[in-house]
C-alpha cells in the first residue's frame, strides 16, 4: 500500500537543503512578558505549549528522509517526543539588563536546530530586571508554511487573560513508515504525477500558504518586482562574509511617534504616506549616521536597498489577504533632510503597490492569534526566493494587535523579530507593532557589524530628527 505521509514541498525541501551552520534556515522570536501575581514558571510554560500544540500536529513531527532521495522528505510522527528537549529553561545573572538579554539572544539564535528531531525550540529566561521574564522561539522555515504550522509564538500567546487549562492531551503518534512504505510512496506518486518528479530537481516556492484561513502566493510577486528591479544592488559593507557568530539588538518606539509625523505631513498634503513609509524613513537616517560613523562617504545619490516584503489583496475576493510581494526600496542615505527622505521614501512604495493593493495594518493585525510572528516566518521565506544581488538589506514589517496579548495570564510588554542572515548578507531587521509600541530586531553578523549598536541608536535619534523637523515646518 502506497505511503500517505505528509511530503514537503519542493520549498520546504530547499530550505532544508540550504541549512548549515553560517546561515541556519530559522527564524526567531523574543517576547518579554510581566508575570502574573502568582507568578510563571517553566511547568507553566511546558504546560501551556504542550496543550496549545495538541491543535498543530507539526510541531510533534520530524523530518525522515526517502531512501534513495526517490522523492522529497515526509513529516512522520516523533515516537519519542520529549517537550522538555524543545522547552529549555537559562537566566541571567543580575541585574538581567537589555544588554544581557542581546547577548544571551545572539549566542543561542544562531545554533542550528536538530533535524532529527521536530524542527523548534523555546527558552524560558528568567532574571531580567523588574521580575519580567522572556519566551524566546525558534522555528524552522520547513515547519512554518502557513498551511500546516504557524509559528510557535503564534501559538503560545492569545488575547485571553487567564490561565490556560486547555483541553487534555490525548495525541498518540502513528507508527512511522518503513523504508519500503516511503519508497513506494515516493514512486507512486512519480507514476500518478510525473511533474512532481521535475519539481522535486528543481529549486523555487511554493504559491499558496494559508493564515487563518487566508490565501498567500509568493512566486507571481517575485517575478514583477525582480522585472522592475533589473539592475543589481550597490556595494555596501552591509554584504559581507557571513560567519556562524550573531550580535543582536532590540530597539523599542512608540507607534504615536510614526503617526505624529504621518498626520502632520497629511495636513501638508501629503496624504499617500504610510506608517510603512515613516518606519523606513526612519531606517534611512539610523543608516546615513552608521555611514558616517564607519567614515563611509555619503554622496547625494548614494543609496542602500531594502527588500521589503507586503502583503496585498485581490478585491474580486472579498478584499481578502492574497499575497506577499516584494518591494525593493532604494533607501536614499545620500539626502541630508529627513522629510525629504521620507518623501522619496514614501514616493518609491507608492510606485510598487499601486495597482497590488498593498494591505492596511488593520487587516493584517485582524488575523486571528499572534499573526505577526507567522508573517515574518513567510517574509523571510520570500527573502529566500530572491536574489541577494537585488538587495542589500531584508526588512519585515509587520503589524500586529493594539491590545494585549497573554501567555496564559502572563501579559506579554514587548516583542521583537529576530530574522535569519542570508549569505552574504550581514543584517536583517524585522519589526512589529503591537499595543502601542513598535519593537525592532536587528540580527547582525558578529565580526561584519560590530558596530550594530550605532544602527540601533540611529534609529531612536532618527525618529526623534523626523519629529522634529516636522515639528518645525
Amino acid at each position: 500500500m502506497a505511503c500517505v505521509a505528509d511530503r514537503l514541498s519542493t520549498a520546504d525541501a530547499s530550505f532544508l537543503y540550504l541549512d548549515d551552520v553560517r546561515t541556519p534556515m530559522h527564524v526567531g522570536s523574543v517576547m518579554v512578558f510581566e508575570p502574573p501575581a502568582e507568578g510563571f514558571d517553566y511547568e507553566r510554560l511546558v504546560g501551556l505549549i504542550s496543550r496549545r500544540i495538541a491543535f498543530v500536529p507539526r510541531y510533534r513531527q520530524r523530518i525522515r528522509e526517502i531512501p534513495g532521495r526517490l522523492g522529497n522528505p515526509v513529516w512522520v510522527d516523533d515516537e519519542t517526543f520529549d517537550i522538555t528537549y524543545h522547552v529549555r529553561r537559562s537566566a541571567l545573572p543580575k541585574p538581567g539588563t537589555q544588554e544581557q538579554l542581546q547577548e544571551f539572544i545572539a549566542r543561542i539564535q544562531p545554533r542550528p536546530l536538530d533535524q532529527e528531531r521536530p524542527l523548534w525550540e523555546v527558552y524560558l529566561v528568567e532574571g531580567l530586571q523588574g521580575g519580567r521574564f522572556a519566551i524566546i522561539s525558534k522555528s524552522h522555515h520547513a515547519l512554518v508554511d502557513g498551511i500546516n504550522a504557524v509559528d510557535i509564538g503564534h501559538v503560545i500567546v492569545d488575547g485571553n487573560a487567564v490561565a490556560d487549562e486547555g483541553l487534555p492531551d490525548t495525541w498518540r503518534p502513528r507508527p512511522e513508515p518503513t523504508d519500503l512504505e516511503l519508497m513506494s510512496g515516493a514512486l507512486y506518486e512519480a507514476v500518478r504525477s510525473p511533474g512532481a518528479v521535475v519539481d522535486h530537481v528543481r529549486t523555487g516556492v511554493s504559491d499558496l500558504r494559508t493564515v487563518g484561513g487566508r490565501l498567500w502566493s509568493v512566486a507571481s510577486g517575485v517575478a514583477g518586482a525582480v522585472a522592475r528591479t533589473a539592475r543589481p544592488a550597490p556595494t555596501l559593507p552591509l554584504n559581507a562574509e557571513v560567519g556562524s557568530a550573531r550580535r543582536y539588538e532590540m530597539v523599542a518606539t512608540d507607534l504615536a511617534d510614526y503617526r505624529t509625523v504621518r498626520t502632520r505631513l497629511h495636513r501638508g498634503n501629503y496624504h499617500d504616506v504610510t506608517i510603512n513609509d515613516v518606519v523606513l524613513a526612519t531606517l534611512t537616517g539610523a543608516f546615513r549616521t552608521w555611514l558616517l560613523q564607519r567614515g563611509e562617504a555619503v554622496h547625494s545619490g548614494r543609496t542602500i536597498r531594502a527588500m521589503v516584503p507586503v502583503s496585498v489583496y485581490d478585491e474580486e475576493h472579498d478584499g481578502h489577504v492574497t499575497g506577499l510581494t516584494p518591494c525593493f526600496v532604494d533607501l536614499p542615505v545620500g539626502e541630508p533632510t529627513p522629510a525629504m527622505r521620507l518623501h522619496q521614501v514614501s514616493f518609491s512604495m507608492r510606485q510598487q503597490v499601486e495597482g497590488g493593493h498593498a494591505v492596511g495594518a488593520a487587516a493584517l493585525a485582524d488575523l486571528a492569534g499572534f499573526a505577526p510572528a507567522t508573517l515574518h516566518s513567510l517574509g523571510a521565506r520570500l527573502s529566500s526566493a530572491v536574489s541577494r544581488r537585488m538587495y542589500n538589506v531584508v526588512v519585515t514589517n509587520v503589524p500586529g494587535p493594539q491590545s494585549a496579548l497573554y501567555a496564559g495570564d502572563a501579559r506579554m510588554v514587548e516583542t521583537y523579530p529576530v530574522m535569519p542572515l542570508g549569505r552574504g548578507q550581514a543584517l536583517s531587521i524585522g519589526l512589529t507593532s503591537y499595543d502601542g509600541g513598535v519593537y525592532y530586531g536587528l540580527n547582525a553578523d558578529r565580526d561584519a557589524m560590530p558596530d550594530v549598536d550605532v544602527l540601533a541608536q540611529g534609529i531612536v535619534d532618527s525618529l526623534a530628527e523626523l519629529l522634529e523637523r516636522r515639528t518645525r515646518r
